[in-house]
């Protein structure tokens, strides 16, 4: 993967870490396992790994098949 030639601000990271956090949460409460949302996004287990650890970011469009998993609107994955 190209190395980026800036590096993001921490409030970046930091609202990468959040995300990550969410997900893991709202997945819990979905009583969904790693691979069973990764089935209901159509990604590998490791992809919902890398999101929850914040190491990736999701695309636009994993976030409404992410959203929908969940049974919840959007914005509720990135509302601060």
């Amino acid at each position: 993967m190209p190395t980026r030639r800036n590096t993001r601000p921490d409030w970046v990271r930091q609202h990468q870490i959040t995300l990550g956090h969410r997900l893991a949460v709202l997945r819990r409460g979905a009583d969904l396992s790693q691979d069973q949302l990764a089935d209901l996004v159509g990604v590998e287990r490791r992809t919902i790994q890398r999101w929850e650890a914040a190491e990736t970011d999701p695309r636009y469009a994993d976030l409404l098949l992410l959203a929908r998993a969940l049974h919840i609107p959007m914005h509720k994955l990135l509302e601060e």
